[in-house]
C-alpha cells in the first residue's frame, strides 16, 4: 500500500470521531465524490489500516470504577508467556511491553479494589514470567480512548493556503490501534 496522504488522515479521523458516519456524509465533509470516499476506505480496510467499527464505552458508567497501572518485570525473554496467560482476562484492558524500568504495562480495570487486589495477587502476580509488579491506581483519568489520526489530519480544510502548515493550529491525538 502506498503511504497514507492527508485525505486518508481525514477520513481516518471522521471515522474515529463517529463510526457510524456514512460514506456520502466523509465525501461531503472532505470535499470528495463519493466513489473516491468509498475508494479511500475499502483501500484502508484491505491495508489493515482500518479495522473494524466500535463503541467507545465509558468504563465508570460500565460499572468498572477501580483501575490502576500495573507495572511488571518479567523473567528473561517471557514476554509472549505474559501474552498468552493474560489473552483471556478480561480486568486486564490493555498490554505493553515497554523500554526502561520495567519489562511490560497492564491497564487493569474492575468493579471493586478488592476484586483489583484479587486480580493482581492471584491473577498475575502469580505467574511464573512475573518477577515484579508496582502497582499505581488511577484517581481520576482524562481520556482513555483516543483515535489513531495524524495531527495535520485535524487541521480543518480553511487552513489549507491561509497559514503555513507549521502555523496552523492543531489537535494531536494519541494512538490506539489493535
Amino acid at each position: 500500500m502506498r503511504p497514507l496522504d492527508a485525505v486518508d488522515h481525514r477520513i481516518l479521523a471522521a471515522l474515529s470521531a463517529d463510526a457510524r458516519k456514512s460514506v456520502t456524509s466523509i465525501a461531503q465533509e472532505l470535499h470528495l465524490s463519493r466513489a473516491n470516499a468509498y475508494e479511500r476506505i475499502a483501500r484502508l480496510r484491505e491495508a489493515g489500516v482500518l479495522r473494524g467499527y466500535t463503541a467507545v464505552i465509558d468504563p465508570r458508567a460500565a460499572g468498572l470504577a477501580t483501575a490502576a497501572y500495573v507495572f511488571l518485570t518479567l523473567k528473561q525473554d517471557d514476554w509472549e508467556v505474559l501474552r498468552s496467560a493474560l489473552a483471556d482476562e478480561p480486568a486486564v484492558r490493555h498490554l505493553a511491553l515497554v523500554g526502561g524500568q520495567y519489562d511490560a504495562v497492564l491497564l487493569v480495570r474492575t468493579r471493586t479494589v478488592e476484586e483489583l487486589r484479587r486480580v493482581i495477587f492471584e491473577r498475575i502476580q502469580s505467574l511464573s514470567c512475573v518477577q515484579s509488579t508496582q502497582t499505581a491506581l488511577i484517581f481520576d483519568d482524562h481520556a482513555e480512548h483516543r483515535h489513531a489520526v495524524a495531527p495535520e489530519a485535524e487541521a480543518p480544510s480553511r487552513w489549507m493556503g491561509s497559514r503555513s502548515a507549521s502555523t496552523a493550529p492543531r489537535k494531536v491525538a494519541a494512538i490506539t490501534l489493535v
